[in-house]
């Protein structure tokens, strides 16, 4: 498991999201996915360029 990223049945129903945070792993890919700069998604969201990244390298297949 990547350190920045933690699963948790108690934090957005065992989804895996930013350590520390809600912020669901899909809300990030989806938000690229749709559009928005990796900019726009740490002012919205309150993460790290380096949380980005572990997001999309734990999407991988």
């Amino acid at each position: 498991m990547n350190e920045r990223i933690v699963i948790d049945p108690e934090i957005q129903h065992g989804k895996p999201v930013i350590r520390g945070t809600r912020v669901p792993i899909t809300r990030i890919v989806g938000g690229l996915a749709g559009g928005m700069t990796k900019e726009e998604i740490m002012r919205e969201y309150k993460v790290t360029e380096e949380d980005i990244w572990a997001a999309l390298n734990y999407a991988k297949p």
